[in-house]
């Protein structure tokens, strides 16, 4: 079975992060970049497909050369080979992203195709489903549990409080959610083993942005908190204040 995993660098989760000069994008000083964390989930669950059915892990990013890095980490795992889509500073939409990793991954001839169920940065949750469409492959969201037999995928995700369950022809787009595995740490081994496989570079396909970010701004500051009072006396006033200032009532 051929697999093909997306992932994407992000900014990790303890970055504080600054609004840039222009008002559109992030200040980069001092950020720390990660594989985003739904990735690794997707990772990991092609790993373990192919482990019991044998086949290859192809790994696809399009990003910057500072990509690699996260790439690198991924074959540390166990992929076994790795595709770097270099991506100019043309900001670039969800579509327009979509379209350049449709290219990518038709090239690859893939069985199975995950991606994380969103990147952390935008939270869009889009772009899987977008290369789902875009390849004319089906596709299902959010799956925490996936078995692949023959030439079908039977995958489930959770749907207000229930599990659904779903059966989808290959090749076929998953998207994974927490709750599907627990993904590896790389060993010692597979560290080593990453520095003797190489990234083959490939270029982005053409696909213009037909949306764009006019205004890029932190939440404001939470308000202060404050006491209403000590012991069952204050349950009058804090009852008061859930309802007529929070709407918490």
């Amino acid at each position: 079975m051929k697999v093909t995993v997306c992932v994407k660098r992000v900014p990790s989760t303890t970055t504080r992060i600054k609004v840039a000069a222009d008002g559109k994008s992030i200040d980069e000083t001092g950020v720390e970049y990660v594989l985003n964390p739904y990735d690794e989930f997707a990772v990991e669950e092609g790993l373990r497909q192919v482990e019991k059915a044998g086949g290859e892990v192809t790994v696809v990013a399009f990003g910057p050369e500072a990509v690699t890095k996260e790439l690198r980490n991924t074959l540390a795992m166990g992929a076994h080979a790795a595709i770097h889509v270099a991506a100019d500073a043309t900001p670039r939409d969800a579509l327009a992203t979509a379209k350049v990793l449709a290219a990518a991954i038709a090239a690859t001839a893939p069985d199975l195709v995950l991606f994380g169920r969103q990147a952390i940065d935008g939270d869009q949750g889009q772009v899987g489903l977008m290369v789902a469409t875009l390849l004319g492959y089906a596709a299902l969201p959010d799956v925490v549990k996936l078995e692949v037999t023959g030439a079908t995928a039977k995958a489930s995700r959770e749907v207000e409080g229930a599990i659904e369950t779903s059966e989808l022809p290959l090749p076929c787009v998953i998207t994974t959610h927490k709750g599907l595995n627990e993904p590896r740490l790389p060993n010692m081994k597979g560290i080593m083993a990453a520095k003797k496989k190489t990234i083959a570079p490939a270029t982005a396909a053409p696909a213009a942005s037909t949306s764009s970010v006019t205004a890029l701004e932190l939440p404001p500051e939470r308000a202060a908190g404050k006491i209403v009072g000590e012991g069952a006396a204050a349950v009058p006033a804090l009852l008061k204040a859930l309802r007529d200032e929070a709407h918490a009532l």
